[in-house]
Formats: C-alpha cells, structure tokens, sequence
C-alpha cells in the first residue's frame, strides 16, 4: 500500500531522486515508482488490462511486459519496481510478437464479434486487439466458466464469456472495499468469478457498490438495468460529469444520457464513474450514486408544486402562489408562538449556496439559529 501511494503521488510533487532509461530518453523517477507508472509519465505506450491505480499491482495479464537490459525474460512493468540507471525497452519487434500472441489467445475464448461483445461498456481487450493486429482466424474455444445466472442482486451482472480473469474486481471488492465478496474459484480455463457457494450478491457482503463494473475492462461486470431494458451501449451515450446530490461529500459521477430517447428529450440510461485520481471520490461510487437514479423518470416524481386546498387535498399551483401560501404559514407561526418555534431542515441533495440561503433565511429573515442540514451529522 505504502508503494502504491508513492506511485500515486508521483508527477505531483514527489521526489524524483533517479533516473532510468526508457527507450533510449533519460527519466527521472521517485521512490517505489514502478516501470509502467515512469513510463506513462514519460509518453511511453505499454497495454495493460489488469492494471488499475487504485489497486496493488498484479502482473497477471502479462500485456504491459517490457525488455529490460541483463534480463532473460520480459518483465511486468506494472509490478516492476523502476532502478536507478535501469535500461527499459517498450517497443520491439520480440515485444510486437509477444502482444499479438497473447491477445490472440485471449480472444480464442471470448465474444468474437466486437459489437456483439460491447453490449454496455468498451471492452479494452477487442481495443487492443485490434490496435496490435492479433490474429481472429485461431480455432476457438467456447468458455466454460460459469456465471451466476440465477443471481437475484437487482443491480450487478456477470457475464462469464467476456471474464479475462484479470481479477481487477475481486481485487478491488478486497482491496478498496474490503468486503470480498467475490473471488476467482475453480482451475484451468473452469476458472471464474463467483461467490462463496455461487451465493447471490444479497446473500454476501457485497455492499452493491458496482466497483467491479467501473474496474472491469471487458464487461464481464455489468449493470443490470440497461441490459434488461436494452439500452444502447456506451459509445452511443453521452457522457455528463456531475456532482452526486445524495450526500454531502460531494462524490462526481457521469451522467450516461441516450439523447435520442423521449423524442429528444433524451434519457438517463446509467451512472458510471470518472476516471480514478477525480477528487474527491478517486473514480469510486456507494451504491446510491451509481444504481439509484431510476427518479428522474419515475412518474411519483413531483415536478410542479403542490398546495392544499380546503377540503384538505393536494393540488398543483404556481411557485408564486406555493411561496406565498409557504411564507404566510412560515410568518403566522413566528408571530403567534415566537420566531424559535420555527425550525428549518435543508438537505445534502441540495446545493452548498441553496444550503447558505436556508441558513440565511432562518437566521437573517426569521430571526432564529434553529437550522439543520442532513450532512453536519
């Protein structure tokens, strides 16, 4: 963890107390940098599908190898500690053959047609396949990992015939939640991702957070929702960075907005996250953020507001008319009872200057310091 945070930092205000050699340029690097991370910096391109930032490094793609002068064999950049005075080479005709090779036996095994493959999110691996040329004319071999169909968890899917075992959402489940609720089972190409006993989601400690779909580069890991109501995959939606309204810490998101729907009106399909190192929630949702936004559509929404009329029912008015009905109620119980009978709770969903208008308004109009918002507990 300790190494992880020094990498994390590096570029912005670390140290950098050496230097190595990547593909013939002098770069300086800091303490406990690996080689992918001080190549990055340096504008070097090396794949990764195992690789996330927020995770330890686990070497277990093999995608990012790199040449390293005096080693015998390629090494993992991304669990390669950087060296002073390191030689590192990143392009070679060995490294091309290698890339070609590997992610043409990925493929052998995983949903051959691109378009049919992403379904919801991109999948890195059809990416970088295409990008490195590996081969689509190999024998192939259907998966045989097994999912979980039967699983009742309302928000989370695995689909075992996209699952490269990189094990970036297990890692992320232990790691940034530390809960583990899933885990890599079985042996050989059995290998998958479940549960323990195949449980469903509800039934572990899983808190719904939906991280191992925003980690999942293939998506195998993938929301529910937009798949049962065939929403159109992501490179179709537009994305929309937002700030989440459900609590006070301010979490950004984006919005997945299919503009096509309602006759143009457009439709919120589905939240994912920014990318990792976004503060202030470094790429990570709760399960509010990213699974609870079926409201903005929902028809018990209130979208006019509402006064009671004198028999005691509920009917839409103009804001003018509700403001007005709002502030005589407000004023009557202030000068019958005293301005301290009043009392007034803001929201989280709200804005920080609607929260500073709340205050002012109980304080500055009112007179009184009887205010609370949901977030100062």
């Amino acid at each position: 963890m300790a190494d992880r945070n020094a990498d994390r930092a590096s570029g912005g205000g670390a140290s950098l107390t050496a230097s190595l050699t990547i593909d013939g340029e002098r770069v300086p690097f800091a303490p406990g940098e690996t080689i992918l991370q001080v190549a990055r910096r340096a504008g070097a391109w090396i794949p990764t599908l195992c690789y996330d930032p927020r995770l330890e490094p686990a070497g277990a793609c093999r995608t990012c190898l790199v040449e390293i002068d005096g080693w015998r064999r390629l090494a993992p950049a991304c669990a390669t500690p950087a060296a002073a005075d390191m030689v590192v080479t990143t392009r070679s005709d060995r490294i091309a053959r290698h890339h070609k090779t590997l992610l043409s036996l990925y493929m052998t095994d995983h949903v051959a047609d691109r378009d049919a493959c992403e379904t919801g999110a991109p999948c890195e691996l059809h990416a970088l396949a295409d990008r490195v040329g590996a081969a689509t004319d190999w024998p192939r071999m259907e998966p045989v990992r097994a999912g979980r169909p039967d699983d009742r968890n309302a928000f989370i899917e695995f689909r075992p015939d996209r699952c490269i075992l990189c094990a970036r959402c297990t890692r992320y489940c232990a790691e940034v939640e530390a809960v583990s609720a899933i885990t890599l089972a079985g042996r050989g190409s059995h290998t998958t991702i479940t549960t323990a006993d195949a449980a469903s989601l509800v039934d572990t400690t899983c808190e719904m957070c939906g991280g191992c779909i925003d980690t999942c580069p293939t998506g195998a890991m993938t929301e529910k929702i937009p798949l049962r109501e065939h929403a159109p995959p992501d490179r179709l939606l537009d994305k929309v960075r937002t700030t989440c309204n459900y609590c006070g810490v301010g979490c950004q998101l984006d919005l997945n907005v299919d503009r096509a729907a309602h006759g143009g009106r457009g439709r919120v399909v589905k939240v994912t996250s920014p990318p990792p190192g976004t503060p202030p929630n470094d790429g990570n949702l709760c399960v509010k953020g990213r699974f609870a936004y079926q409201f903005i559509e929902h028809p018990d929404r209130l979208t006019r507001p509402l006064v009671r009329d004198a028999g005691g029912s509920l009917r839409e008015t103009s804001w003018e008319d509700a403001l007005a009905r709002a502030a005589a109620g407000l004023r009557g119980v202030a000068d019958r009872h005293g301005a301290d009978a009043l009392g007034f709770v803001s929201s989280s969903r709200c804005t920080m200057e609607e929260n500073y208008l709340m205050q002012k308004l109980a304080r500055a109009v009112f007179g009184t310091n009887n205010v609370h918002q949901c977030a100062a507990t």
